[in-house]
């Protein structure tokens, strides 16, 4: 029997990079997986090859009416949710005063408005049935930073404080809630920025970049009964970057 046998589980960004990763690793050990994107193309065709067990929808996850209909399918298709994985983010590299206002709220909405809108929508669910897991993806950014990170830290740092207050509030209904903070993956959102992911490597003293699958298998824990008494807690996968 698998680790998550039985568990349902909604992967937000989940075409590509490490939430496809993860949304593989979940379907090895038993889990039924919802896997939303704003890609529909990549997200439909990553969902084709895999059967009935993984189900694709398109989804803003800064829309609020985007949520309710992820949430409303996963009901309909799988009668519940038991793990929540709220993964996708997007990043520039722009200096502070070089950035617009209109790429800075991009970056909040969808890194750090999403993972308000989907636990708000999610977790009733899991109170309901006195029982869930929560894993919102932060950063290695989300506790420390560097040049050209206006926005993406921002909004990191921000999930590490609406996971503790979910977590508090969670708590006393068996559904518990953590932040995974990953340092340089190679996904696609990070080798499409290679000067910036050369230094960070020669900053890491473990002098590599991490596959998303090593990601996924803190997820996966994250996700199984393996964890029942974590909450309101950070898990680094960054090689070292932050010990620094």
């Amino acid at each position: 029997m698998g680790r998550l046998e039985g568990k349902v589980a909604i992967i937000t960004g989940g075409s590509q990079g490490m939430g496809a990763s993860h949304a593989k690793l979940f379907l090895q050990e038993g889990a039924k997986v919802v896997i939303t994107d704003i890609n529909e193309t990549e997200g439909q065709k990553f969902a084709d090859g895999y059967g009935d067990n993984l189900l694709f929808i398109k989804h803003d996850v800064s829309n609020e009416e985007d949520w309710k209909k992820v949430v409303q399918f996963t009901l309909e298709h799988f009668n519940k949710i038991d793990v929540l994985v709220n993964n996708a983010g997007i990043q520039y590299s722009i200096p502070l005063i070089e950035m617009s206002a209109e790429q800075y709220l991009k970056v909040i909405m969808t890194n750090q408005f999403s993972v308000f809108l989907g636990m708000k929508y999610v977790a009733p669910h899991m109170i309901a049935q006195k029982s869930g897991s929560i894993i919102n993806t932060s950063s290695m950014f989300g506790l420390v930073t560097s040049a050209g990170a206006t926005g993406y830290t921002d909004s990191k740092f921000a999930i590490r404080g609406m996971t503790k207050t979910a977590a508090i509030e969670f708590a006393p209904h068996n559904v518990r809630v953590n932040s995974v903070h990953p340092g340089a993956i190679k996904t696609p959102m990070v080798m499409q920025l290679p000067e910036l992911a050369a230094e960070v490597t020669k900053m890491i003293p473990m002098q590599r970049l991490a596959e998303p699958e090593e990601v996924s298998k803190l997820i996966l824990f994250l996700a199984s009964d393996d964890s029942s008494y974590s909450t309101g807690s950070e898990f680094i996968v960054d090689g070292g970057y932050v010990i620094q």
